[in-house]
């Protein structure tokens, strides 16, 4: 994705906590362009990219720690107004000559913020306010030239400035929504300290993509790898307003999709946008391609590289096709592992593609979180229906598939998930859900069913609530629902004895199991 100079700019710097990505969507919730950068890069760097102002992102370490993460001290003296957060508070007041130690005290969950006046960023907040903390270490004491603004019962410092070198601290996270008062400080920042204009709109998303979709592709044909999923579908439409009969979108079927998916991807494009479609049926070849294989890793990067080989044949059929159209996000890019964060899994459009390929990518969302992808979709008009459609992992039921995937375990889980999905939304629970589905772990247990010995497959539900996936919550679901979500795929699917349900948060899980 290109065209970000149109847009006021502010920088996250990552120090590997997935947080980071949290802090870009609440500053692009502000209509400020947000970024996340390595912190291996140099100020000078940073300031090429003329952004109105830097947040340094928390991180797991200790700012103590010698393989701790560090920034280019050269960053506090080129005028840029600095917002660091938790880790990034700590790195600013130690590299200016303040103090950061392991008190033996630290802080997690919900604290009673204790501030003071005459603050730039905390301007007439109440004196005391709910904030949320995650630390260790605690800054001891400010440096030289800096006011501390707020404590806790616990630290000292909990927030200090210079607003004569607009450089700002604040140990706990203004991210989060369950800091009381935290996008508040963040406007601030934004708009008070950096002066930033809020031009980072749906619309103006959409016409600087649809520029730079057709600079880059120019009169070549140009393939699309439509999934069925809302992020290749806004791709899709996106691309076919930049350059029409250009594009060819490419549905594969590789066998692992949802009840009905299939049907409404061919409905939706070739009735409402009229795109030429390819449909490739390949369930055969995925199916032998899985065959053996348990590591969650190993079937992402399989399913990924026989995608582009799949893409590639299709392309040499039509001989002019030099591009392919993926719905890439900037979630797939951080998760499948940056400088910094850690790779959580790998996904197959980013760390599952293969290294040599015979077409350049096009990747209009990549810097898109998914939130802004829906509204962009209604936007190009979408139906809503797949617009607010829940999310659904690129290899398909392969990674709902916990170990080898065969074609029984995959129309077994096929049919429960189809009961998950219609008990769920008969209530009208889905409105509040982020992710409602099922798993399929490839193991049996005994039961009993009509006085006789089963040996079944257990099947997991799993519903959770969440604002942007980077975090998540199990859904409270009523027992009523779980009772008949239990009934039904007990009774109904064939091969499973036992239902249960996943009362795991993100963190420590993750909301798939693979």
């Amino acid at each position: 994705m290109t065209g970000a100079a149109d847009y006021d700019t502010v920088l996250v710097v990552d120090f590997g906590a997935q947080y980071a990505q949290l802090i870009a969507r609440r500053v692009r919730e502000e209509h400020v362009y947000s970024e996340i950068v390595p912190s291996s890069m140099t100020a000078a760097e940073m300031s090429a990219r003329n952004p109105r102002g830097v947040i340094l992102s928390g991180g797991p370490k200790s700012v103590n720690e010698p393989s701790a993460p560090s920034v280019d001290a050269a960053l506090f003296a080129s005028g840029l107004p600095v917002l660091g957060i938790c880790y990034g508070a700590q790195l600013l007041a130690q590299m200016l000559g303040g103090e950061v130690a392991r008190t033996g005290v630290g802080e997690f969950g919900r604290a009673e913020l204790l501030a003071r006046s005459g603050s730039v960023l905390m301007d007439r907040w109440e004196l005391s306010s709910q904030v949320w903390m995650s630390h260790s270490d605690s800054i001891v004491s400010a440096p030289e030239g800096f006011t501390v603004t707020a404590a806790t019962a616990a630290v000292t410092v909990a927030a200090f400035e210079d607003p004569a070198r607009a450089l700002y601290g604040v140990q706990f996270h203004p991210e989060v929504v369950h800091t009381e008062r935290g996008q508040d400080l963040l406007r601030r920042f934004l708009f008070e300290v950096c002066r930033c204009r809020p031009t980072w709109t749906h619309a103006s998303v959409i016409a600087s993509q649809v520029k730079a979709v057709r600079a880059q592709v120019g009169s070549s044909h140009v393939l699309c790898a439509l999934s069925g999923g809302v992020d290749s579908a806004v791709a899709a439409a996106l691309v076919h307003r930049a350059v029409g009969d250009q594009l060819t979108a490419v549905f594969v079927d590789t066998g692992l999709m949802r009840a009905g998916e299939g049907e409404q991807v061919e409905r939706t494009f070739l009735q409402q946008f009229a795109v030429d479609l390819v449909h490739v049926k390949a369930t055969g070849r995925f199916f032998d391609a899985l065959a053996g294989l348990t590591d969650p890793e190993e079937k992402r990067k399989v399913i990924g590289q026989l995608f582009i080989r799949l893409f590639e044949e299709v392309a040499r059929e039509r001989k002019d096709a030099r591009y392919l159209v993926q719905g890439t996000l900037y979630p797939d890019v951080i998760e499948s592992g940056t400088a910094d964060a850690a790779t959580i899994k790998s996904h197959h459009n980013v760390g599952g593609l293969p290294a040599e390929m015979s077409l350049d990518l096009v990747e209009p969302l990549r810097l898109l979180f998914k939130d802004e992808v829906r509204s962009i979709g209604a936007e190009l008009g979408l139906p809503a229906e797949m617009v607010w459609r829940q999310p659904f992992p690129g290899p398909g039921l392969a990674v709902r598939v916990v170990g080898e995937v065969t074609p029984e375990r995959v129309e077994i889980l096929r049919a429960a998930d189809e009961i998950v999905l219609e008990e769920i939304r008969r209530d009208g629970l889905d409105a509040g859900l982020w992710q409602w589905f099922a798993v399929l772990p490839a193991v049996r247990s005994v039961g009993v069913m009509g006085d006789e010995r089963t040996y079944g497959y257990p099947i997991v539900v799993r519903a959770v609530t969440s604002e942007d996936a980077m975090t998540a919550d199990w859904a409270r679901l009523p027992y009523d629902v779980l009772e008949r979500i239990s009934s039904r795929v007990i009774n109904e699917v064939r091969g499973v004895n036992r239902v249960v349900y996943d009362v795991t948060s993100k963190p420590p899980g993750t909301i798939e199991w693979e």
